[in-house]
């Protein structure tokens, strides 16, 4: 069953067909011509070569359970995203220049964060309609459009350094990173959240940490009399844009002294089971060689050889959460508990095995695990709060690791089940009432 179009989808087609022609300098009668498709049905492929392979994220758009349908084209259509993927292409293949290509994708990369944080705080039409809360449609639209990107062939010369610079804009627009703009006269409270990752192990899967930044996008709390407003954006699981400081571009401009300058900054990610952690200590290293990324790449260290990434900013092997744990510990999350996370391994200063510290690290140690591990969780944390310690060392400032995030152990094939989305619902409820907390 399709969705039925929303408003804000209307009107979205109506400003991306008022922009076509305004970039094309056509009348919009002649912006889109007569014989061009419809904004429904299936994706356009005309400017697009497919035998260009996508990345390995990308590739993961045509996969199924056990040999089945694509999962990711079930979430689209059940999520609504579909018709902006759709959308999205056929202006792609009527850009007329460089200029028009650069106003395309930025507009529609933001467009597609501005449907993501309203479906996700409003409820979504359809008898199939996957649950507001769910993530995963934003995710899965994002990757379609950079692969239609990746494939583009347009009328005009594209170079790899141009093609290159139009995906990571989009990007950029797709997370939210372009458009955390904070109104005066209230307090600013910055969150991010993470893409889905793991999707070898489990195709069907999403991210809770995505959701709640999804749903708290554009909030305005009033709490103990004062008035919040909440900006988030969302981290892809890649080693590669941690690399190139998308984590110090999106959380930087809100440190420094103005109009943006927020008043807490907190990071979050998907952890462990049952459990809200409130982690203490960031590690300035990788070292997990379990899992890769989502485009399978490593971070290249292990827990007995941590490696520092090659864009991070000069900084101590360790550093402290400045959020007020222990009133965030105290918040009812169930039917999870919350805990504040003193434990690192870390390796002894002189020594080369590395040691579990229950209590935090030694002086002199090197960082193999943060609170929050050796991963991507970790390493956003420290990058958070080393721009903290850098820009404005009086910033409340931590991370978050949200429960884990699981299917009906009976549901092996279903994209989702009443425990999933009870589960999503009660981890995000959870998550709002600990950042409340930490603002009481």
């Amino acid at each position: 069953m399709r969705l039925r179009p929303s408003s804000f989808h209307r009107s979205l087609v109506a400003g991306a067909l008022a922009l076509t022609a305004v970039l094309s300098g056509a009348p919009i009668a002649q912006a889109i011509p007569a014989t061009a498709p419809a904004f429904r049905g299936g994706p356009v492929t005309g400017c697009l070569d497919q035998s260009i392979v996508g990345t390995v994220e990308e590739q993961r758009l045509s996969r199924g359970v056990n040999g089945g349908p694509s999962v990711p084209a079930e979430i689209l259509r059940r999520s609504g995203f579909d018709r902006q993927v759709d959308l999205f292409t056929q202006l792609l293949c009527r850009v007329p220049s460089r200029q028009a290509a650069a106003t395309l994708v930025r507009t529609q990369g933001e467009a597609l964060w501005r449907t993501a944080t309203q479906r996700a705080q409003r409820a979504p039409h359809g008898t199939d309609a996957l649950p507001a809360t769910d993530d995963r449609g934003l995710y899965w639209a994002r990757i379609s459009m950079a692969l239609a990107l990746r494939q583009w062939q347009p009328a005009f010369g594209l170079g790899t350094t141009e093609r290159a610079n139009l995906i990571r804009a989009f990007e950029y627009a797709s997370r939210g990173i372009t458009s955390t703009r904070f109104t005066p006269g209230v307090r600013k409270i910055l969150v991010t959240g993470f893409d889905p990752f793991t999707l070898d192990a489990d195709i069907r899967i999403g991210n809770p940490s995505g959701a709640n930044a999804l749903t708290l996008d554009g909030q305005r709390w009033r709490v103990n009399g004062t008035t919040y407003e909440i900006q988030t954006v969302m981290f892809p699981v890649r080693y590669t844009d941690f690399d190139e400081s998308m984590v110090e571009n999106a959380l930087a401009p809100h440190y420094r002294p103005g109009p943006q300058h927020a008043d807490l900054v907190m990071t979050a990610s998907q952890g462990r089971v049952g459990i809200f952690d409130l982690e203490v200590f960031n590690g300035r290293r990788r070292s997990v060689s379990s899992i890769g990324d989502n485009n399978n790449l490593w971070g290249g260290g292990t827990i007995s050889a941590p490696v520092v990434s090659p864009s991070m900013p000069a900084g101590p092997e360790w550093l402290t959460s400045s959020l007020p744990l222990a009133r965030m510990a105290q918040t009812e999350v169930p039917p999870f508990r919350t805990r504040v996370n003193t434990s690192v391994l870390e390796i002894p200063a002189g020594e080369t095995t590395p040691v579990r510290r229950p209590d935090g690290p030694t002086a002199g140690s090197i960082a193999s695990e943060g609170t929050g591990g050796g991963y991507l969780s970790n390493e956003v944390a420290y990058r958070n709060t080393l721009q903290r310690d850098l820009l404005d060392p009086s910033m409340p400032a931590g991370h978050l690791h949200v429960p884990v995030l699981s299917f009906d152990l009976a549901n092996k094939t279903a994209i989702t089940d009443p425990t999933y989305e009870a589960n999503r619902d009660a981890i995000v409820t959870g998550a709002h009432a600990i950042l409340r907390s930490a603002l009481s």
